[in-house]
């Protein structure tokens, strides 16, 4: 007959056994999603203006998602959505301190700081939504949404050519933005008529 294991031995090794398993499916969801991203980023370099806007979708779906394939990252996607409402509902101070949060819990997640600083924008917090414009960069550098505010952010700040030079990366990952032609051209038309 085999001897009973110890309880204390049980708990410890299941517990080792499930946190080693979390962490493989985690890392296995991590690198799926970011393979997705780098093939959409790949064909909406490569797309006609009318695929651009299908892929451009699928993109912020990917970003809007919590990378974590977990209880947490479940429940930080639902206080984005949360935020975002908040967004649409102009109540900008309620959503802020819904992005704070989940930027507490996690902040890594390049859309949390993206959502943030597009409140900050709301509010005229022009610096501060640039600075989380800086973080969401870091973690996400195609980021065309991001770079999109930070350029806004720079008109705002009268930092023309910074603007257009946030444009312009915008553009590199996904040319066939119409926005950032226009604006860009504005720009270029508004820095002329300074000089003049």
């Amino acid at each position: 007959m085999l001897k009973k294991l110890p309880k204390v031995f049980n708990i410890n090794f299941f517990l080792g056994i499930l946190a080693l398993s979390l962490l493989f499916f985690s890392t296995v969801h991590a690198e799926e999603r970011e393979s997705e991203l780098n093939n959409l980023f790949k064909q909406l370099k490569n797309s006609e203006s009318s695929k651009a806007i299908e892929i451009e979708n699928k993109i912020w779906k990917i970003w809007s998602i919590h990378p974590s394939n977990n209880r947490q990252g479940y429940r930080l996607t639902e206080l984005l959505e949360q935020g975002s409402l908040l967004i649409d509902r102009r109540q900008f101070n309620k959503a802020y301190e819904i992005f704070s949060q989940i930027l507490a819990k996690d902040s890594t997640w390049s859309e949390a700081w993206n959502k943030r600083a597009l409140v900050l924008y709301l509010m005229k917090q022009y610096q501060s939504s640039l600075n989380d414009i800086k973080k969401t960069l870091i973690l996400e550098p195609r980021h065309f949404g991001a770079l999109s505010g930070q350029a806004l952010n720079y008109i705002k700040l009268k930092e023309y050519e910074k603007a257009i030079a946030s444009y312009k990366t915008a553009q590199e990952f996904y040319p066939t933005i119409d926005d950032e032609k226009k604006m860009i051209q504005w720009l270029k038309d508004l820095i002329s008529d300074q000089i003049i």
